[in-house]
């Protein structure tokens, strides 16, 4: 595997060294996470404007958010599958531009239907940028920094939703949200030279080497991380996607940015936490986070409607999800070896399951016990991950610090 990145002293090559960190390119990655993730949820903080935008209900606008998420669900595996051979920068870069193309003529598009094509191409671009970072920012490190490099890469996704969300909701008030998908745009136009010019690039996997996703799928240790990830996600978004009614129940109805900035804040912690920990305590880091979300749920079922319970809670949720990213990742890229990016591409799919699990299962919930039944349902679910993961002790959650090997 080439592990040559490009030093900061320019036109020198060097390889990476415990002391090497490529920050500018891992933030490049982070920001191509950060614009797929406000591209996927900005919608949900402008429902109002864009449904009257379009002259359609809430409800047909909210399908923005459904095609998205069906359009990364279907086409992340076949795509990262099919791309394999090519060379890693200009599959990121199809992906940002992707990203570019279809945030403009989201931003431009007075047509429902149309709306709807280029949101769901949005999610194809999305599911294909998320099956690759993983597998890039392992690969411009040595292993001892993989962990760390990792996290870099992953922070853009607690910034879109801890402060991306609300700031573009904001500007989306104020000059209206075809303004704010433009600007994502513009930003977008600046990420692929900043690619261009900090991130290296890599050839794909010869024909030889690339393993059938079938094989992939069966390879010992993959399945029980897909099954960690569909159970601790889909607690996860049943509780996040229906917050504002979970919050209502504590009065605080009127605070749900509060809130919310808290989980991010948190989440950003939880994030530098485990990249300095995951090479040595991965399956420890996993179980301590789902233990304690455990404990969060259990606390929230008794003292869900108390404020500083609330506030609390969240504080500790958010600290537990902010590195489940990586945790996740790093667990399956490990198992997966030089088939990582098709793992990544799996890793997508049960996430966007779980995405789409939570808006379902959350909502019949509601329907026939109402919030308050949230509490145990998350219990139930984070307790059999824990199982999950006590049992793989020997693939997909090993014990042990990582192989530095890798």
């Amino acid at each position: 595997m080439n592990k040559t990145v490009s030093s900061p002293v320019p036109g020198i090559v060097c390889t990476p060294t415990a002391e090497t960190l490529p920050r500018a390119g891992l933030l490049a990655l982070a920001m191509t996470g950060f614009v797929a993730m406000l591209t996927e949820i900005l919608p949900a903080g402008l429902l109002p404007q864009i449904s009257e935008g379009l002259h359609v209900s809430d409800a047909m606008g909210g399908q923005l958010m459904t095609v998205f998420s069906l359009g990364s669900l279907l086409t992340a595996i076949p795509l990262t599958a099919a791309t394999r051979g090519w060379r890693r920068r200009s599959v990121l870069l199809l992906a940002i531009i992707g990203f570019l193309i279809f945030n403009t003529i989201t931003a431009l598009s007075t047509s429902y239907p149309l709306t709807l094509i280029a949101r769901f191409l949005a999610g194809v671009a999305a599911g294909l940028a998320w099956g690759l970072l993983a597998g890039y920012a392992r690969r411009m490190v040595s292993a001892p920094l993989q962990g760390q490099a990792m996290a870099i890469a992953m922070v853009g996704v607690p910034l879109a939703l801890s402060l991306g969300m609300p700031l573009g909701t904001s500007v989306g008030t104020m000059v209206g949200w075809r303004s704010t998908f433009g600007i994502i745009s513009g930003l977008t136009l600046a990420l692929v030279f900043w690619v261009l010019l900090k991130v290296p690039d890599y050839p794909g996997q010869e024909a030889g080497q690339r393993m059938p996703v079938r094989e992939v799928f069966t390879t010992p240790g993959m399945r029980p991380v897909l099954i960690v990830i569909l159970a601790w996600m889909l607690a996860h978004n049943i509780l996040y996607t229906y917050i504002v009614l979970f919050l209502a129940s504590a009065g605080l109805s009127s605070r749900v940015d509060v809130v919310l900035l808290v989980f991010g804040i948190a989440s950003l912690l939880g994030i530098w936490v485990v990249g300095l920990l995951v090479n040595r305590w991965l399956r420890l880091l996993v179980m301590t986070s789902l233990g304690t979300f455990a404990l969060v749920a259990a606390v929230l079922q008794i003292g869900g409607t108390v404020p500083i319970v609330v506030y609390l809670s969240v504080a500790v949720w958010g600290l537990t999800f902010g590195g489940a990213p990586t945790l996740l990742q790093t667990a399956s890229a490990d198992t997966a070896g030089e088939n990582s990016d098709v793992a990544q591409s799996m890793v997508v799919t049960a996430w966007n399951l779980a995405i789409a699990g939570g808006g379902l299962v959350g909502g019949l919930l509601l329907v026939t016990n109402g919030v308050a039944s949230f509490p145990w349902i998350l219990l139930a679910l984070l307790l059999a991950a824990l199982v999950v993961v006590w049992l793989a002790k020997e693939h997909g959650f090993r014990l042990g610090p990582r192989d530095s090997t890798r």
